[in-house]
């Protein structure tokens, strides 16, 4: 008797110690998980050289910092020093503050910047610039003048007056005669067109000039020219992120038209000059493509995705040509296929099929694989009322 009793002794505590032993392991598989998930594998360059090392760091600066990098406050750092460091893997680039001797007509500054192109330069010290101006960038020639730099020049674009045919506009030019600016700014006279100056005008700063149409009136009208978009898809960031990164901006153009009026009613209108006056600057956007698990998947097939609203959808796929549904919501049958397989529109949005009465056409709505525009519905709907079908290519692979 007593030796069971022994015996059930030593099996309830090699029971208890297996319990122990597996708690360990699995303390010890969690925090080794959790360490690997937070380590950040990083390349950096510098001056010529590249190091490779591991941190737990959170932001950039704390990682240069922990490998002793020692940044100047005029250094740049791509990515830039606050960055959060959410991926696995990163290349930093440090480029390095450097002398920069800038020459703006009789302006010569010497100044130290870590920028690597002209205009980034420039405006870095504070220069406002034309989209016109020329930049050239050169290493310094006389080093005992300039230093061991780079030597900036810039070619002012002349600023004149003109007034078309009616509308009185500053415009920048590097033509060296009235005939060569119109030429330049593709302005055509026609037969009927006047001009204040003679043609062989020298261009020179503080220059005002008309051109007008005789007999028939004119009107200038400006038109705001839409900046394009470029997206970034970062395979790092989560699904649903999307921020712009930078900020377009809207140019605008100068349209002068000959209107010819009977009875004071106009009759005809017809283009006669079209100068833009200030273009367009791009805008960049990224979107995050990282699926954690939580979004649609090809293998998973259908799942529930509960928005910001509390909502649930059922969420399916389709792989399907969208270039009819696309002649919707102003894409003229435009689409394209993002790396992950979903189909978006020009704007980025993937592209969806959802019940009309309640997500009506062009809606943005959220789904699993970030923010989406309803183009399409289905039958599903009468069954699924909250239900999106998401267009994707991961059935057929070809694009389309």
């Amino acid at each position: 008797m007593l030796r069971g009793l022994m015996q059930s002794r030593i099996v309830q505590i090699v029971g208890l110690c297996m319990v122990v032993l597996a708690a360990v392991i699995g303390v010890s598989s969690n925090t080794t998980h959790a360490q690997a998930t937070e380590a950040h594998l990083l390349s950096v360059y510098d001056r010529g050289e590249k190091r490779t090392f591991i941190t737990n760091a959170t932001t950039v600066v704390e990682a240069l910092e922990e490998q002793a990098f020692v940044l100047d406050d005029r250094d740049v750092v791509e990515p830039g020093r606050n960055e959060e460091l959410i991926a696995s893997e990163y290349a930093i680039n440090i480029y390095r503050a450097r002398p920069v001797v800038i020459e703006d007509g009789a302006v010569r500054i010497a100044t130290v910047s870590a920028y690597q192109t002209p205009v980034q330069i420039a405006r870095d010290v504070g220069f406002s610039l034309q989209p016109e101006d020329i930049l050239d960038l050169t290493r310094s020639t006389d080093v005992l003048y300039d230093g061991p730099g780079l030597t900036l020049t810039i070619k002012r674009a002349t600023p004149i007056t003109v007034d078309l045919y009616g509308r009185s506009t500053q415009l920048y030019t590097h033509a060296s005669t009235v005939q060569e600016f119109l030429k330049e700014k593709d302005i055509a006279l026609g037969d009927q067109d006047r001009i204040s100056v003679s043609l062989t005008t020298r261009i020179a700063e503080g220059l005002s000039f008309r051109i007008w149409r005789e007999g028939k009136q004119t009107v200038s009208i400006d038109n705001a020219i839409p900046f394009a978009s470029e997206i970034i898809y970062d395979a790092d960031r989560p699904l649903g992120y999307r921020e712009v990164a930078t900020v377009g901006e809207a140019g605008v153009e100068s349209v002068t038209y000959e209107i010819e009026i009977k009875d004071g009613v106009e009759i005809s209108r017809t283009e006669i000059a079209r100068v833009t006056a200030k273009q367009p600057s791009k805008q960049t956007e990224v979107i995050g493509l990282y699926n954690d698990g939580s979004g649609l998947t090809k293998s998973r097939g259908a799942q529930y995705f509960v928005d910001s609203n509390g909502v649930s959808h059922r969420e399916t796929y389709y792989d399907l040509p969208m270039n009819i549904v696309m002649n919707g919501c102003g894409q003229g049958g435009y689409y394209t296929v993002r790396p992950d397989g979903a189909k978006v529109d020009a704007q980025g949005y993937v592209i969806i099929a959802a019940n009309y009465a309640r997500y009506p056409r062009c809606s943005i709505v959220e789904t699993s694989l970030g923010p989406a525009k309803v183009y399409d519905t289905g039958g599903f709907a009468a069954v699924h009322p909250d239900g999106f079908d998401l267009a994707t290519d991961w059935t057929n692979y070809n694009g389309i």
